[in-house]
């Protein structure tokens, strides 16, 4: 087997594993998982930051810039418009520190866009238990 085979192969069962998590995940999981995605995507931009490879650094920045406007997009501003307003203001300054990170090389940027994702999605996880309890009690009800 060679190198590239190994690495391809691990690509796909990769990509396999992901998309299946995403086909059986409910929709806090999802969140949950954009969360994941988000900061590990600035971790991989910073790597590459480091590196000096450029590409991957804008490969990862984008991605993660897309998954904060995910998270953007899924906000109800009907049902709790002033969390939701909040929120929308928070991920607004991430993506634009993020971007301000990748045009300048800005480590503290990203530091910073991390220190104010990770409270968000330590409470996002902890609310879980509350979200299955309502998601029981709406099955119930039905």
């Amino acid at each position: 087997m060679t190198y590239g085979y190994a690495r391809n192969a691990s690509a796909i069962y990769q990509d396999n594993s992901a998309r299946g998590s995403v086909e059986g995940a409910d929709r806090h999981q999802l969140t949950s998982m954009l969360f994941d995605g988000a900061i590990d995507r600035i971790n991989q931009a910073r790597g590459a930051m480091r590196r000096g490879d450029v590409p991957a650094k804008g490969t990862h920045f984008g991605k993660a810039q897309a998954i904060i406007g995910e998270l953007r997009g899924s906000l109800d501003h009907k049902s709790g418009a002033e969390l939701a307003g909040r929120l929308d203001a928070l991920y607004d300054y991430a993506s634009r520190r993020l971007l301000h990170a990748q045009l300048n090389d800005d480590e503290r940027a990203i530091d910073e866009v991390v220190n104010l994702l990770t409270p968000v999605r330590e409470a996002w996880q902890q609310i879980r238990s509350t979200y299955l309890a309502s998601q029981g009690a709406s099955t119930a009800a039905a």
